[in-house]
């Protein structure tokens, strides 16, 4: 950690030199405050969803018919108990940065990219068409619904992502999405 203003400071865990608003998939993890179960319960392997797991599930889903502009599609996705998991592919879009380049694709449908771009500037750019704008409103909406019955409700600062960049990683994280209830440990789940 390093010291702003003599306090110390969480540095990012952001990837440097890169344009979370390019065409990638993006493996997100956004946790509940103090890691709270408000989501439901894991029984026999299975996720149970209660009444505030089930929106947080619907807010997910209306994600790409928000942000028709960022042509998003979701892949793989899981609401636990304390945490939710997804793969969100930021498509093509009039919004990425230009010297993005995509390296290929997985099967002919998602984008691969090895290359990290170097911005030109240290410049302020918009923060409304990017992997953080995208979360940010995802929180914002199951907070404003949840608070109505819980107050207490809340969310993480943070977010942990991961730029899928291969073939391997992209299936590893999605099996992983898919088995997380059956492999759920309360003291494990990145």
């Amino acid at each position: 950690m390093s010291l702003f203003n003599n306090k110390y400071r969480i540095e990012s865990a952001r990837l440097r030199n890169w344009d979370y608003g390019a065409e990638a998939l993006y493996f997100v993890t956004i946790c509940t405050l103090n890691k709270h179960h408000f989501f439901g319960q894991i029984n026999d392997g299975l996720m149970t969803l209660n009444a505030l797991g089930q929106i947080a599930e619907q807010e997910w889903f209306k994600t790409p018919s928000i942000r028709p502009d960022m042509n998003i599609q979701l892949e793989a996705f899981v609401v636990m108990p304390n945490h939710i998991h997804g793969i969100i592919h930021i498509g093509q879009n009039q919004y990425n940065s230009p010297d993005v380049i995509l390296d290929g694709k997985l099967d002919g449908k998602h984008p691969v990219s090895t290359t990290i771009h170097t911005p030109t500037s240290n410049q302020f750019i918009t923060q409304s068409k990017n992997l953080s704008a995208i979360l940010r409103g995802y929180k914002s909406a199951v907070t404003r619904q949840a608070r109505q019955t819980i107050p207490e409700f809340g969310w993480q600062e943070r977010f942990h992502d991961h730029i899928n960049r291969t073939t391997e990683s992209f299936e590893r994280i999605q099996d992983y999405i898919i088995n997380n209830p059956k492999e759920w440990r309360e003291d494990k789940f990145y």
